[in-house]
């Protein structure tokens, strides 16, 4: 229900109106009788009131609860209810509350609190589903301690978990029984979770450094334990990585993880008992493709770090979200790259990363829902869970190591968790323990104008101009920041930017050594200078020639680079940069620039985007034997058409569609026999492992076959479609078949029906890989329209529930929100799809309907007719009555920041 003022206006709760709490909860003791169609939850709380906070009645905050019996010291109390809130005045100092309820756990469809799914029940309490359990005060920085017992049918509940270590079990009459689980640690309600039903687990018993021992689980549904290897692997790993690298041990008796097909998130961070979405748990290679068992790697690594980074240190309020997030995403993100065993890997990871961020925080940033890491404001929390928080988050946590370096970080963590173990904390509480554990550091001497990438939105840009002196050997980078307006904050001050340059020599390409005006001898490698002023220079000297200045080596900060290379300049980068990042964004910039020309020529199909020196470099990053295959592939990767479309101020998506279209088949016919040659070369890389290495081989043979069969396309061959689908049935792992039914897929090919036939046939019991053939079909190219009256043919498909937020996703938002060229039809057909869905789901479930809506936050950059179209299509929904506040919240920004 979205909450109103007097006047109508919706009610945003805002950072600076924070206040403590005024009471305090010590103990709770939850016991649940768990029935799927009614749960009984007795609520006993010790509590307190908050001397610190002036006298005024309790408010606990309930959602959707049946309420039977409040007692006040074992005594009925007076209440009353003020929309959702318990509300109790005249309270002693200290008191035991206790709060019986019940709910229909088989009716939430929103997975938010307590939900079944697949006759188990779940919990999901992250941000404010703890109120859908019992009335509390859910907020995160009220900590207590837990004991949680729980009572349910054996037979249909035979496992039964919660948060902690399990210190009693027992048999109960009428063929029931129970378990009591007690969580040595203070948390948060939103860390609250318990798991109930027929589950199997794998088990791992490890021995930390300090020699205690640990159990680890993962729970699973019992024809699925064979897919748990790889989840237990990364968890292991995790454990000994965390404890390695920054002397954080695991500190409970057991770590459990759960997996379910019906969760709204990638996973969730409970303590002791994580419940995953099962897409970032289950995996072989028969099911899990290389990108799939990455990213378990990468979620399993970041829900165990938030058992110190989250868990044993929580966020005072959820403005300061990302104080957890984005720490959290940096550590995953590191663990990723320290487990690679070369710098190749490395630098394809953190490749991986910058694409994300710059793919969509970017837009995100530039758009209505532009907010900072830290936001000011928000109507409903669960839209701020963005990748403004988690990826922009943590590239501003890598910009502290930058500035304070490796062994600096890792002091810095050291002393914030000695600070504030089982505290709730700010982001500032987290900058000052980093600059503090390093007075000597930039971070220190510029903390305060440090912590304005916490409070400013928006991207900042960079605009570089290199000017060469011969007379004194000297090359000077002027550089000038700035940031644009975001809804709120109209003028931004000056960010401090660690900016990463190196030179290179223009003929030859060899790296330069570096010496900065007024410095006695030059160094070699990389140099970081840290901008702070609205406009600095950074003169070299000792240059005998104008150099090729390397820019923002690494992604040193998430900004945008304005510098006008020429082409020439790039093709050195590309071909010489001893700096991957920077090899793989020149090759980015040619290939933009080229799209970027040919959708303001109005190309055609047949008229060529690409050059002859683009094409000619690719050939040699294809065929050079020094690069990592995995590198290959990125390098090889065109910019996406959502990236293409940010680069323009006014945006037809089809032209956009029609110009990428064209440079993937100039590409595919020009390297034509190199496409051969490099699947002849990578497609066979023997047994399956999902290392680094066996995983780029296989990733360039895919783009390769991708490749040769849109060539095929063009040229009428058969012969590569018919290799094609060979291999699809021959394949060995799910990555090499699946890449081939991509080939067909994406070509258009006519055999593609009939490999996606056969995939179904051999998959339809595995839920996880229908989604992949879901969303494939989705966002597959769309050539004369024929992609939208698909996906109406996908949702009636006896597989299809739009109550499945993974199988919604796989085949609404793979068309709705990653496939532009289909989505943005000159009918609005797609938009009027888009709006039927939004207000669909959001009576369903709100969080998804509310990410789905997001798909149109760009609206206001498109051309007409596309403009209207779609603004017409956001405003049907906001007019929508009962509109959830998620959902109402994401379309009324998106109206206003035209």
């Amino acid at each position: 229900m979205l909450l109103r003022d007097a006047q109508g206006q919706p009610i945003a709760i805002r950072r600076e109106d924070y206040a403590a709490p005024a009471y305090w909860i010590d103990t709770v003791d939850l016991t649940f009788d768990l029935d799927p169609a009614k749960t009984r939850v007795l609520n006993r709380m010790q509590m307190r009131r908050n001397p610190e906070v002036p006298m005024q009645p309790l408010r606990l905050d309930g959602d959707e609860l049946n309420l039977a019996r409040v007692l006040v010291n074992g005594q009925g109390a007076s209440f009353r209810m003020e929309g959702e809130q318990l509300v109790i005045d005249g309270l002693p100092d200290a008191f035991e509350l206790e709060i019986f309820t019940t709910c229909c756990p088989i009716k939430n469809t929103k997975l938010m609190g307590l939900f079944v799914s697949e006759d188990t029940f779940f919990t999901q309490c992250e941000a404010e589903g703890f109120r859908r359990i019992t009335y509390f005060l859910d907020r995160p920085d009220v900590m207590a301690s837990y004991t949680v017992t729980l009572r349910a049918a054996k037979a249909a509940y035979p496992v039964l978990l919660s948060n902690g270590n399990l210190v009693e079990q027992g048999e109960l009459p009428e063929g029931r029984h129970f378990a009591k689980w007690v969580d040595p640690f203070k948390k948060p309600s939103y860390l609250f979770a318990l798991v109930a039903g027929k589950l199997v687990a794998r088990e791992q018993r490890i021995k930390a450094r300090s020699g205690k021992e640990h159990l680890l689980q993962v729970y699973v549904r019992a024809g699925d334990l064979d897919k748990t290897e790889h989840a237990m692997n990364s968890l292991i790993n995790s454990v000994l990585w965390d404890e390695a690298r920054f002397g954080l041990p695991l500190d409970l008796d057991r770590f459990m993880i759960v997996a379910t097909s019906d969760f709204n998130m990638g996973a969730m961070e409970n303590k002791g008992l994580n419940i995953f979405n099962t897409k970032y748990v289950l995996a072989n290679q028969a099911t899990a493709t290389d990108a799939d068992y990455s990213n378990i790697e990468s979620v399993v690594g970041h829900e165990y770090f938030h058992n110190w980074s989250g868990d044993r240190v929580t966020c005072r309020d959820w403005f300061q979200l990302s104080l957890k997030e984005g720490l959290t995403v940096f550590r995953d993100q590191e663990f990723s790259q320290d487990l690679c065993a070369d710098a190749s890997a490395r630098a394809v990871k953190r490749i991986e990363d910058v694409r994300v961020l710059r793919t969509a925080q970017f837009p995100e940033d530039a758009g209505p829902m532009a907010h900072p890491v830290r936001p000011d404001s928000y109507i409903e929390i669960s839209n701020f869970y963005t990748v403004t928080i988690y990826e922009k988050g943590a590239e501003v946590v890598r910009m502290m190591q930058t500035l304070v370096g490796r062994k600096g970080f890792e002091k810095g963590i050291t002393l914030y968790f000695e600070r504030h173990d089982g505290q709730a904390v700010t982001c500032d509480d987290f900058a000052q323990a980093i600059a503090d554990a390093n007075p000597e550091s930039e971070l220190a001497r510029l903390l305060p104008q440090f912590k304005r990438w916490y409070s400013q939105a928006g991207t900042p840009r960079l605009a570089a101009h290199g000017v060469y002196d011969a007379q004194n050997r000297s090359y000077t980078l002027s550089v000038v920041q700035s940031c644009p307006p975001t809804p709120g904050q109209p003028t931004k001050e000056p960010f401090v930017i660690p900016l990463n340059v190196g030179l290179l020599d223009a003929s030859s390409g060899r790296e330069l050594p570096l010496q900065l005006e007024g410095e006695s001898e030059a160094t070699q490698g990389t140099r970081t200078v840290v901008l702070s002023r609205a406009g600095e220079q950074i003169t070299f000297t000792g240059l005998d020639a104008e150099p090729v200045p390397s820019i923002l080596r690494g992604f040193s900060a998430p900004v945008i680079l304005d510098f006008e290379y020429t082409d020439a300049q790039l093709l050195t980068l590309l071909a010489n940069d001893p700096d991957p990042f920077n090899r793989w964004e020149a090759g980015q910039r040619l290939g933009l620039r080229a799209a970027l020309n040919g959708i303001a020529a109005l190309a055609t199909d047949a008229t060529p985007v690409l050059n002859d020196a683009y094409i000619d470099a690719m050939r040699s990053v294809l065929r050079n034997p020094q690069l990592d295959a995995a590198f290959k592939e990125l390098v090889l990767t065109l910019p996406s058409e959502t990236y293409i479309a940010e680069q323009l101020d006014v945006v037809d998506p089809q032209r956009v569609h029609l110009v990428r279209e064209a440079m993937r088949a100039q590409l595919a016919t020009a390297l034509f026999a190199d496409w051969q040659w490099a699947y002849e070369e990578h497609h066979d890389t023997g047994a399956y492992s999902p290392d680094p290495t066996s995983s780029g081989r296989r990733a360039l043979a895919g783009m390769a076959l991708n490749f040769l069969c849109l060539a095929a396309r063009s040229s009428g061959d058969a012969v590569w479609p018919g290799k094609t689908l060979q291999r699809f049935k021959d394949a060995g792992n799910m990555t090499d078949r699946f890449n081939a039914l991509n080939a067909l897929v994406s070509s258009g090919h006519t055999l593609a029906a009939q490999a996606l036939a056969r995939f179904h046939a051999i998959f339809k019991d595995e839920a996880l890989v229908i989604d992949k053939w879901f969303s494939l079909q989705a966002g597959a190219p769309d050539r004369g329209g024929d992609i939208l009256p698909l996906v109406k043919q996908l949702m009636k498909h006896p597989d299809f529930s739009l109550k499945n937020p993974n199988r919604a996703r796989s085949v609404i938002f793979s068309f709705c929100s990653a496939n532009p060229g289909a989505f943005h039809r000159p009918d609005a057909a797609g938009y009027v799809f888009w709006s039927e869905r939004v207000i669909e789901l959001d009576a369903i479930n709100p969080q998804v309907a509310a990410r789905l809506a997001r798909a149109l936050d760009r609206w206001s950059k498109l051309a007409e007719p596309y403009r209207s179209a779609a603004r017409e299509a956001i405003a049907r929904v906001a007019a929508k009555p009962d509109l959830s506040k998620d959902t109402h919240e994401v379309v009324t920004r998106a109206l206003a920041g035209n």
